[in-house]
Order: C-alpha cells, then sequence, then structure tokens
C-alpha cells in the first residue's frame, strides 16, 4: 500500500512581546488562557488556506524574548485553545444535525399536509381561486423542507471542516524564536 506524504505548512507570526499572543482579558493560568482574538483569526485564516487534512508547524517571532523558558506553555496553550475550538466545533455540528432533523420532521408533516390538503382540493378544477390554493399548498409544503435541504446539503460541511483545522491546529508544533534584527 502506498503511503501519502501529509503536507506540513508553516504559519509564522510575529508578535512584539509574548503577552500580545493572549487574550488580556481572561484571568486564568497562563497555558489555559485564550489565545488573543487576532492571533487566533490570524492562526485560523492561515490554517484554512491549507487543505483540511494538513499539518501545521507555528513559528512565533518575538521582539522582547521572555526571561524563562516559554515555548513549552507557549505550545500547551495553543494546543488546549485549538482543541478547545475543535470541541465547540463538534457541539455545534451536532446542534445543527439536530436542528436538521427537527426541521426535517416538522417540513415533512407539514408537505404530506399541504399535499393531502392539495389533492383534497384537485376535485375542484373548474374554480380558478382554489386550483390557486392548491397550488399554493403545493408549494408552500415544499418550501417548508428548505431548511432541512438547507442544513443538510450545505451548512454542515463548513463546520466539519473548521472542526478538522482546529484539531490539526491543536496538534501543530509550535516554535518560538527571537526575531532577528
Amino acid at each position: 500500500m502506498k503511503r501519502t506524504h501529509v503536507p506540513v505548512h508553516q504559519i509564522e507570526m510575529r508578535i512584539a512581546e509574548l503577552s500580545q499572543l493572549f487574550n488580556s482579558m481572561d484571568p486564568t493560568p497562563f497555558h489555559h488562557r485564550d489565545l488573543d482574538p487576532n492571533a487566533e483569526k490570524f492562526l485560523e485564516s492561515w490554517a484554512l488556506e491549507f487543505p483540511q487534512g494538513s499539518h501545521f508547524r507555528v513559528v512565533v517571532h518575538i521582539e522582547k524574548m521572555p526571561q524563562e523558558e516559554s515555548a513549552g506553555l507557549v505550545s500547551e496553550a495553543i494546543h488546549n485553545h485549538f482543541t478547545y475550538k475543535a470541541m465547540l466545533a463538534k457541539r455545534s455540528l451536532r446542534t445543527l444535525l439536530l436542528e436538521g432533523r427537527t426541521s426535517l420532521l416538522v417540513g415533512l408533516g407539514f408537505l404530506a399536509m399541504c399535499l393531502l390538503g392539495a389533492e383534497l382540493l384537485s376535485g375542484f378544477t373548474s374554480n380558478a381561486f382554489l386550483k390557486l390554493v392548491k397550488e399554493s399548498l403545493v408549494i408552500g409544503g415544499w418550501v417548508a423542507m428548505w431548511r432541512p435541504m438547507q442544513i443538510f446539503l450545505y451548512e454542515w460541511w463548513p463546520i466539519v471542516r473548521r472542526s478538522r483545522i482546529y484539531l490539526n491546529l491543536s496538534r501543530a508544533v509550535v516554535h518560538i524564536t527571537p526575531v532577528k534584527k
């Protein structure tokens, strides 16, 4: 069996000091802190440019290096943050699919009632108003299927893609280097 090589893409970011990487409003310990929203968006936007099966290497260039060794803590913080984001994406997917199933049941029930009503009115083909009501019931019944079709055809796969990207970012190799002057 031929094994394919999974590409490793490098994402580089440059910051003045380490504190810029983290959300200043988050009071939790360093390695559990949320990333700064701008840092998070930066990493996500770059990661989303690559195929969802990609692996990542994150290189953080810091102008003012901290005195203590912080590479392990930064790596753990990035991994924790994107593991949490992947969990949120999976939860969002479960919620969306539950909504899809519920709206599918409601839509099918409404469609069945509308088609049954249209069938009952089909005997009155000479009355223009009843013809209009019949066609409106058919159209209304199919419009009720719009939301479940939207969910099951289009809305779920971007969430799965983001979840996979988050998982890959949570496993990224993280390096911290000083900015070369």
